[in-house]
């Protein structure tokens, strides 16, 4: 298995709907205990998890050419700019 860097790099709807509540969920309860702990990789990590789960886009799935994608996901809904 090998990673594909410039692939990675490219923004693609490869989280799943399911995926998404679990990325959401470990992440605040990461962010929740980090504040407790002090502890700075979990806080990291629990951003990370929070930030991928909101975009639906993880670039080492797309690196490693992964999706979490089943029928009847749908892709996020863009931003609306003012």
């Amino acid at each position: 298995m090998s990673f594909d860097f410039n692939r990675a790099l490219k923004r693609e709807f490869n989280v799943g709907s399911k995926e998404q509540k679990t990325r959401y969920g470990v992440g605040l309860v990461l962010l929740l205990v980090s504040t407790f702990l002090a502890n700075i990789p979990m806080l990291l990590i629990g951003i990370m998890l929070v930030a991928t789960a909101k975009m639906q886009w993880c670039p080492v799935y797309s690196g490693l050419n992964k999706s979490s994608v089943e029928a009847g996901d749908s892709p996020p809904v863009p931003a609306a700019h003012h």
